[in-house]
């Protein structure tokens, strides 16, 4: 049998995790059921494209409910007890500078489920965070990134 993946996340991207779930089962999914409902009572199914687009939709609600079932059953929460405060790790915010002189950019480092770059939080698979990774406070590291490689110092690590 194939290993499963594991999802590493903070707790906080665990219980958001566990909220979706409890949205897209307590209140879409008996949405869906209820349009699919009212499609069927209108008569013919084979040209009934309200039918169509609420068995669509249950599709992609229980497709999403499988989705987070299995991220929750492989979640491996991070635990940075072990890690020096210093030092980059999942789970924490680290403030780096682009060298040789560009504005501090701050980054929260998180699992892949809990991935927002817009709102400064990436993902450990990212090439930023990959780079980031085991380096502490002071640091200057060379990250490969897809279009060659920068180089940053890391300011602050909390």
């Amino acid at each position: 049998m194939a290993e499963e993946k594991e999802f590493p996340m903070t707790l906080e991207g665990k219980q958001k995790l566990e909220a979706e779930l409890e949205d897209y089962k307590m209140k879409r999914r008996p949405e869906v059921i209820k349009r699919i409902k009212i499609a069927r009572s209108y008569g013919d199914l084979s040209e009934n494209s309200e039918y169509e687009s609420a068995k669509d939709e249950q599709a992609m609600v229980e497709g999403k409910i499988a989705q987070i079932e299995n991220m929750l059953q492989y979640a491996v929460i991070i635990d940075n007890e072990d890690v020096a405060k210093d030092e980059v790790s999942m789970g924490r915010e680290v403030t780096i500078k682009e060298l040789p002189d560009e504005e501090p950019e701050t980054y929260s480092i998180v699992g892949e489920s809990e991935s927002d770059p817009i709102n400064g939080k990436i993902s450990n698979e990212s090439p930023m965070a990959k780079g980031l990774l085991g380096h502490k406070i002071g640091e200057e590291v060379s990250i490969d990134i897809p279009n060659g490689t920068m180089k940053v110092k890391i300011l602050d690590v909390k």
